[in-house]
């Protein structure tokens, strides 16, 4: 109705209900139970943790982002000669090659998409850590953008398995993954880790509190 004051809805807290993170039922935290009663998981109301986790995990993945970029991930061999390819050496040569498509792949992939959730997730960590109100739904869209790209960060693992695959059709030509394509692996999990583990809900948190941002350490 115009004119009528603006009411804002009820919260979980107002309710007392606690999401899932397993399942997502929305389960009564009356009694403070410890389990939800669907599928049995630990309910918390909010993820454990989840700045100390998320610092951790990235740190991780970016410790590991190094030697990824710096060791071969796979190994050609034409004719007899033998020739490391780092992921930077992989996309020139698919790219002087023609294979224009594999190159911007394995560009996005392994270059863009890490350092992208790299820059972003810091981004919330700090502003969280600050509590700063500036930009809170751009910066909540920013962390679906990573949880979405997250999960095609496993292309340049597939690319270099499918070329594996291709290159062995040929009998005078072989190809081998090297250790570079572990580490990166390994950077895909912690980046996948930190996201999962960073609770979008702090960005919401911009009152001062000396619980919101780790309170669940006691449930």
């Amino acid at each position: 109705m115009n004119g009528a004051p603006w009411v804002s809805p009820p919260q979980a807290d107002d309710l007392n209900l606690c999401l899932c993170h397993s399942c997502g039922l929305a389960c009564d935290m009356s009694d403070e139970p410890q389990a939800c009663p669907r599928c049995d998981a630990e309910l918390h109301r909010r993820k454990p943790n989840p700045i100390t986790r998320t610092w951790a995990y990235m740190l991780a993945a970016l410790v590991f982002y190094i030697p990824a970029n710096l060791l071969p991930v796979m190994n050609t061999r034409m004719l007899g000669n033998g020739a490391d390819s780092t992921i930077i050496s992989g996309v020139i040569e698919f790219w002087q090659s023609g294979a224009w498509d594999i190159a911007l792949i394995i560009f996005i992939a392994s270059i863009a998409v890490p350092g992208i959730k790299f820059v972003v997730l810091t981004l919330l960590l700090v502003t969280v850590q600050r509590r700063s109100s500036w930009a809170q739904v751009q910066r909540a869209k920013l962390y679906r953008l990573v949880e979405v790209i997250g999960y095609w960060s496993m292309l340049d693992v597939l690319v270099v398995a499918l070329v594996a695959a291709l290159v062995k059709f040929q009998a005078l030509s072989d190809i081998e993954p090297r250790p570079g394509i572990l580490f990166f692996g390994l950077v895909v999990l912690f980046t996948m880790l930190s996201a999962m583990s960073f609770d979008p809900r702090l960005i919401w948190d911009t009152q001062p509190s000396e619980e919101l941002l780790d309170e669940d350490t006691s449930h």
